[in-house]
């Protein structure tokens, strides 16, 4: 099992900053002035308490659900992007005492203006709102943050924010260790009580709510142990090192931005197309299902596991961060792995531990996306440097095909097939154990950002991802393989037809290139 260690080193190379330092001096006039107030003493964040979270609907309802289950938390799985998107609408209005989130990415769109109305709205109940977000992520928003941040029941805080508003990129310049280090976290929580933990970020190309192409993602909804947990993981993240009051960060609010913010939502949910998207929120009733002990939910031993955020500011001790949680946890697999990532960028020493694990008999398979469907050529371009090596070592390597969405048809769960690209990031293990979270394979979630996931102890979840490569995920991805000269080739069926291609497939002449240039860059530590 030695070649599986190798899964715990170090990935990233040590980066060169001559060209920083360059842009950095030419950049130093044009940011001056604009650098971050001073983190004031805060408050430390309370601490989940179960006897509060008992007076709610939620709390109660749990409470009665998980009497004879314990150590267990419920699971239900968000496969379905509309109903992933009611799942936290529902959570927000049925809230009754507190609510954390904690998400990457926050759109200025229908879907992340639709929620943040929510939150208002259940601030006005009196429900205790604390938004943390990293700021990579909120461009457009500040005038809407600004707005909620001014009411009495919500606070908002940002994760690394930049000074400079309008060209944030100039951060990168100017306080590069930190500006590099993000909060790709994920997780909603309503009265430590239910939580959604998983992959989604928050805009309409996560939920289906557009007419374009939408990613395909994976959350699942979690009452019990594990909801606390979350919320418990939730405050160390709201008092890190990282976390700025936006107050400090963000122009100050107008005195009818809060109005303006209602007056928004209103519009979008009038708008066109709107109607169709928002009837499949009223029609979703699995939370009033949950509390009536009516939702199939699978009660498993779930644990959280997460970075410590001192990742942050580049300060994490190694025990401290997701993977080496992951091995404690789940131990290294001794039958089969199924990985799905997104981003999967192994570097040297991954595919090493992948290979080696392969050779010692586990049956390895791994679903990325395909050149076609990748948003990041530079991310591809890593991946492939990994690709014969896996295959050599008897690898399974899938690459999803994009596809385009069309109002007509169904919505699409994580993995069938329907939308463009692939989002979700989960993998089983000796068909027992199952994650589910933000965690991508690759250099960037190991060394730099911070991730979030859970660990869920069944064999009914581990075996849906099992089954799924056996059937879905062939019929709508291209598989690898080396011809009998070392060669590579994809094989895929489209309406019932084999097609082999030996170029990458779907993946325009620019494109091809382009991914074969930034192959050449040392760019692997940052992707």
């Amino acid at each position: 099992m030695g070649s599986a260690n190798a899964l715990k080193g170090r990935l990233i190379k040590k980066p060169s900053y001559l060209l920083t330092g360059t842009l950095l001096f030419l950049l130093i006039p044009a940011a001056a002035g604009c650098r971050l107030p001073g983190l004031e003493v805060r408050d430390p964040s309370p601490l989940p308490c179960l006897e509060e979270s008992s007076r709610s609907s939620l709390g109660k309802a749990v409470s009665a659900l998980s009497e004879g289950r314990e150590g267990k938390s419920g699971i239900y799985s968000l496969e379905n992007p509309r109903r992933a998107f009611a799942a936290r609408i529902l959570l927000a209005e049925k809230a009754e005492l507190t609510l954390d989130l904690q998400y990457f990415i926050w759109r200025r769109d229908k879907t992340g203006i639709l929620l943040l109305e929510a939150l208002r709205q259940a601030g006005e109940r009196g429900v205790r709102v604390r938004l943390l977000l990293d700021d990579l992520g909120t461009n457009g928003l500040d005038r809407e943050l600004a707005a909620l941040n001014s009411h009495p029941n919500i606070e908002v805080r940002l994760f690394n924010p930049f000074a400079y508003r309008r060209f944030k990129w100039i951060g990168f310049f100017t306080d590069f260790h930190r500006a590099n280090r993000r909060m790709h976290n994920k997780s909603f929580t309503a009265d430590n009580s239910v939580a959604i933990v998983g992959g989604r970020n928050v805009g309409d190309d996560y939920f289906g709510a557009g007419d374009g192409l939408m990613w395909i993602d994976l959350d699942v909804l979690v009452a019990g142990p594990a909801a606390t947990d979350t919320a418990g993981d939730f405050a160390l993240y709201w008092d890190s090192r990282s976390a700025w009051p936006a107050g400090k960060v963000l122009p100050a609010p107008g005195e009818g931005d809060l109005k303006e913010l209602s007056r928004m939502a209103s519009e979008l949910k009038s708008g066109p197309g709107a109607e169709e998207f928002l009837e499949s929120v009223e029609s979703s009733e699995f939370i009033e299902e949950l509390i009536l002990d009516k939702l199939d939910m699978e009660w498993a031993p779930a644990r959280i596991v997460s970075d410590d955020p001192a990742k942050g500011v580049g300060e994490a001790e190694p025990e401290g961060l997701l993977l080496a949680q992951l091995e404690e946890v789940i131990g290294l697999p001794s039958e089969n792995l199924c990985l799905i990532s997104p981003y999967f960028v192994p570097t040297r020493e991954g595919a090493a531990a992948f290979s080696g694990i392969s050779e010692e008999g586990v049956r390895v398979r791994i679903l990325t996306n395909s050149l076609a469907a990748t948003n990041f050529l530079s991310v591809h371009a890593g991946y492939a440097r990994s690709r014969r090596k896996l295959l050599e070592a008897g690898v399974e390597l899938y690459e999803k095909r994009p596809v385009q969405i069309t109002r007509e048809r169904q919505e699409p769960g994580p993995i069938a097939g329907s939308v463009t690209s692939l989002h979700a990031k989960t993998f089983a293990v000796d068909c027992k154990r199952v994650f589910v979270g933000s965690l991508n394979f690759n250099p960037r979630s190991v060394n730099l950002d911070t991730e979030l996931g859970l660990v869920i102890e069944s064999p009914r979840l581990a075996e849906k991802i099992q089954e799924a490569f056996d059937s879905i995920i062939p019929a709508n991805s291209y598989r690898v393989d080396l011809d009998k000269r070392g060669r590579l080739f994809w094989t895929g069926t489209t309406r019932g037809r084999a097609s082999k291609y030996r170029r990458e497939p779907g993946a325009g002449f620019l494109k091809r290139i382009g991914a074969c240039l930034l192959s050449y860059l040392p760019v692997e530590w940052v992707l």
